[in-house]
């Protein structure tokens, strides 16, 4: 979809805020209300807005670490990458996962409470995943920049 000025800037407006009600969002657009409502239901249709969420504090949610964690499997083939990533989706402590070019076939972003919970996770998860030949575990020290908004060109 192609997007014009006023999109961006209703895009980058409900990126910051989601929970903003139309009123709010046509007034920071400069738009009437009802062009502002049917613009956002275009982006919503579109797929462009694809859903809205709260974002929660892994701190206070109780799970202030992130292990990176790399994974190789026995055999690249249609079957082992459909049988992980299935797998993969029914661990709730998997943020994100990526399939990589590279040395490994798969990065991901783990949450945890603590090196206890990962050693729980890492034995009762992540090498019992089909296919899983090797696991390498990386810890975050420290978030330098966390990004949940877009560039929007």
């Amino acid at each position: 979809m192609a997007v014009d000025k006023f999109d961006r800037l209703i895009l980058e407006a409900l990126q910051k805020d989601g929970r903003m009600s139309n009123v709010q969002l046509a007034a920071r657009v400069n738009l009437s209300e009802s062009a502002c409502l049917r613009r956002v239901r275009a982006l919503e249709e579109s797929g462009m807005i694809s859903r809205y969420a709260a974002l929660l504090s892994q701190n206070e949610a109780g799970l202030p670490g992130n292990v990176f964690v790399q994974i190789g499997l026995h055999r690249e083939v249609e079957s082992e990458l459909s049988a992980f990533e299935d797998a993969v989706r029914d661990i709730p402590e998997v943020m994100e996962c990526y399939l990589m070019s590279g040395e490994f076939d798969y990065l991901l972003r783990v949450v945890v409470a603590d090196m206890a919970d990962f050693e729980r996770i890492h034995k009762t998860e992540l090498t019992r995943l089909p296919g899983v030949a090797r696991v390498n575990s990386s810890f975050g020290i420290r978030t330098v920049q966390r990004k949940t908004q877009l560039p929007l060109r």
